[in-house]
């Protein structure tokens, strides 16, 4: 079992190596690794090399370490999604196969703050319709979502049932979102949402932030999506100009 070694540096090496072994079953999700001690001797490589691997393999969010308890292989994430595509929630769940549900916590009106102002360009009277649901994949609560509309886009008829916010807004606000500005932070552990999504201690939160505009490139749609880190993995295509 031990490192072969090449012109790479050793913990890049590692770092391969832990994840063909994780890849073929050696260690299988959720499963703890042996200790620094006994992985180091097993690799002949020495423990700053491992500790440096690991902490690299923490951040890819390859491994989960829990203090006083030891190592564990992450679960592997149920949906991917590139974050230049414009998918729904509804749709990354259906393309992983599995069937969306919503489970809605609570919709209101109200006056718009100096947050709402500055997204949609509106004045303070305006209203604003904020929808608060957990989507489920199969049952199983994977994000919580709160959604910010001015209400005057909204048809009075609209329901909360519809999953898509995208499908009201397209078919029945006639608001086609065309592109959105986006961007995604992790946090830790949040009083509120992480027991809502039954989140473990130790499981990160993505936080995906984007403001929505329409054909005539008007914001229509401001959303906050709180993703279990664990289930979702988001990459960008970057090109060369």
């Amino acid at each position: 079992m031990f490192i072969k070694s090449d012109n790479r540096h050793l913990y890049l090496q590692v770092i391969d190596r832990l994840k063909q072994d994780i890849e073929e079953g050696v260690y299988k999700e959720k499963e703890k690794l042996p200790s620094e001690f006994d992985l180091a001797k097993q690799l002949g490589i020495s423990r700053a090399t491992l500790r440096e691997a690991l902490r690299i393999l923490e951040e890819e969010n390859v491994i989960i370490r829990r203090h006083g308890v030891g190592t564990f292989v992450n679960s592997k994430p149920l949906f991917t999604s590139g974050i230049e595509q414009l998918n729904s929630v509804t749709d990354m769940i259906r393309q992983a196969g599995m069937k969306p549900g919503t489970i809605f916590l609570r919709s209101s009106k109200q006056e718009a703050v100096e947050e709402d102002i500055r997204h949609f360009s509106c004045p303070q009277e305006e209203e604003i319709v904020v929808i608060e649901r957990v989507r489920t994949a199969n049952g199983e609560p994977v994000v919580y979502c709160i959604d910010k509309v001015p209400a005057h886009i909204l048809p009075e008829t609209f329901s909360h049932e519809e999953e898509s916010i995208f499908h009201i807004l397209n078919e029945e606000a006639h608001r086609k979102i065309t592109y959105a500005v986006a961007e995604i932070e992790p946090i830790g552990y949040h009083e509120k949402i992480s027991p809502i999504l039954e989140c473990e201690p130790e499981t990160a939160l993505l936080v995906l932030k984007q403001m929505h505009y329409d054909e005539l490139d008007e914001p229509v749609l401001f959303s906050v999506n709180y993703f279990k880190a664990d289930k979702f993995r988001f990459h960008v295509l970057r090109k060369r100009l």
